[in-house]
């Protein structure tokens, strides 16, 4: 008979929600914050985004931020049915077209950005502060 191990962070609905490899890959666009924005920081990604990384000093402190962030990301947010990684590699690529909006099922919203260029920006801008919160209620939402 299988044992059944049950992981603590699992069974309080939490697991693998963000990955150090994507904050890495989104760390490449550094200077606009899209990483800090990734782990939850939306305060010092919007300051990285207006000063271009602290004027890079900060974006190579990040370098041995991440695995940090990281952590902390996983400890803030629901795994679920919704991967964050995907979510915010749709949002950094593909934000102006609204393509993560359809992902997450906001399929009015999706449509919205899609003939509006992300209602100019604006909401790009919008869910990069809240799209970590955004799928952390869904998830909660599907697993009840």
């Amino acid at each position: 008979m299988p044992v059944k191990v049950i992981i603590p962070a699992m069974a309080e609905g939490r697991g693998d929600t963000h990955s150090v490899l994507i904050g890495y890959l989104l760390w490449i666009f550094g200077f606009t914050g899209s990483h800090r924005f990734y782990f939850g920081r939306p305060v010092s990604g919007t300051i990285w985004f207006f000063t271009l990384g602290l004027l890079g000093i900060g974006w190579l402190i990040d370098l041995f931020l991440i695995p940090w962030m990281e952590r902390s990301a996983e400890r803030r947010y629901v795994a679920g049915h919704v991967d964050y990684n995907v979510a915010w590699i749709l949002l950094t690529f593909l934000g102006f077209f609204g393509v993560h909006r359809f992902y997450i099922g906001k399929w009015l919203t999706g449509l919205l950005y899609l003939v509006t260029l992300g209602i100019l920006g604006l909401g790009v801008l919008y869910d990069f502060w809240t799209l970590n919160s955004q799928v952390s209620e869904l998830n909660l939402e599907r697993s009840r």
